[in-house]
């Protein structure tokens, strides 16, 4: 082997489940949304001796991500640093620049994290913070670039029902494209008249569309629902009485991002956006845009759970707590989420004035919490994502903040 930088962690990886965690990721999360990465990934994973180079060179676990890697050589502008090498001529090309510059992309590795911050997720979260007493505190655990702390500054589109196309609105935004607002619009973070519910629209085919959020925000996330919401009617997620106000904002994470602040943060955001997906890069810079105004949020870096209640005494007085996260907890093990659990319960039940925990996971990562098997939609595809409100599972979701599947759960 060319290269061979010697493993400073303390647990390592064979060539083997280097291989495997990339055939992996291959087939299950880059086959149909990225092709390119698909097809590098499983290169990868058929290259014994470039294998041989991660396992000798990376510590095990989360620094052995593909999304990791495929991102720092995309960050460092190695080959095909938008589309992707295709074919084994391209792949040489992409595994020559690689090695070449290693020591660069090592280091990128074993300084960032593969957390992007998807801030369409917060169409699943919005109906249920906007029905919270107000002011609301938010604190987000996982917390990557603070984007999903900022819901109140984004505009949605929510569809139920009929045979729409999925991802798409007659106002031509799109998934997560920048949105112009015809009539002008005004938003102001902090007021709980800042934005409001401003149209509704049924189709010929029973379909219904409602639109709000935001007036002035260059960005809209379409979200389509289903099932029957919690608090009564239909899937139609009718926000009441307009956006919740938010006096203040925290999170907690790894390797906590500034991407208004820090250009190179936003950077690095880019290179994890998967190639071809054009709408995810426009969702980002879009996002980033909306909040470029507002007051910076105050992003801890640290561990998860140990972190949590230093950051949660900042939380001014009088203001509702909201705990949250979202894909965040899954690569801890077992013990640490059930404790994380029990901290979480603990800290919002001595806070005067209590608060809610809004947990948002693949079903299994959280004791106790789980969809009901028999309730979850099947026609559209896989719902992984359960979205529980204290405790209470309340929607199953995909994990980007498109589809959302209500669930009738009684209340306890």
């Amino acid at each position: 082997m060319v290269v061979n930088v010697a493993n400073t962690g303390n647990v390592v990886s064979s060539p083997q489940e280097v291989a495997e965690r990339y055939r992996e990721f291959s087939w299950h999360q880059a086959r149909g949304r990225s092709d390119a990465h698909a097809e590098l990934a499983a290169r990868i994973s058929a290259d014994a001796e470039f294998c041989d180079l991660l396992a000798g060179s990376l510590p095990a676990g989360a620094k052995q991500q593909p999304a990791l890697l495929l991102a720092a050589v995309r960050y460092l502008d190695g080959p095909h640093a938008e589309l992707g090498p295709r074919g084994e001529a391209a792949y040489g090309r992409w595994r020559e620049w690689a090695i070449r510059h290693w020591d660069e992309v090592r280091a990128v590795v074993l300084r960032r994290t593969a957390r992007p911050d998807e801030p369409a997720r917060c169409a699943a979260l919005l109906p249920l913070l906007a029905r919270m007493p107000r002011p609301l505190a938010l604190l987000e655990v996982g917390s990557s670039a603070g984007l999903c702390l900022y819901p109140d500054r984004y505009r949605y589109l929510y569809e139920y029902g009929g045979h729409r196309e999925e991802g798409r609105s007659d106002s031509g935004h799109g998934e997560g494209r920048p949105y112009a607002d015809p009539q002008g619009g005004h938003s102001d973070a902090g007021r709980s008249d800042a934005g409001h519910w401003d149209a509704s629209h049924r189709y010929a085919d029973g379909g219904v569309r409602e639109e709000g959020g935001a007036g002035d925000s260059p960005v809209a996330f379409t979200c389509r629902t289903s099932g029957a919401a919690p608090w009564g009617g239909d899937g139609a997620a009718v926000l009441p009485g307009g956006l919740p106000e938010i006096v203040w904002r925290g999170g907690i994470g790894p390797d906590p991002l500034d991407p208004v602040a820090a250009p190179d943060d936003l950077r690095w955001l880019r290179a994890l956006v998967r190639p071809g997906d054009e709408a995810g890069a426009a969702r980002l810079s879009a996002a980033v845009e909306a909040v470029r105004t507002a007051p910076r949020p105050h992003l801890v870096r640290g561990d998860l759970l140990d972190a949590l209640p230093g950051l949660a005494a900042r939380v001014p007085a009088g203001a509702a707590l909201v705990v949250f996260h979202s894909a965040a907890l899954g690569a801890l093990p077992p013990a640490r989420r059930e404790e994380f659990a029990r901290l979480v319960r603990s800290l919002l039940g001595e806070r005067d004035g209590g608060g809610h925990w809004i947990s948002h996971e693949a079903d299994g990562v959280l004791p106790g919490i789980a969809a009901p098997a028999d309730r979850l939609p099947q026609p559209e595809g896989p719902m992984p994502l359960t979205l529980a409100l204290d405790g209470r599972p309340v929607a199953v979701t995909d994990p980007y903040g498109r589809r959302v599947h209500w669930l009738r759960v009684p209340r306890p």
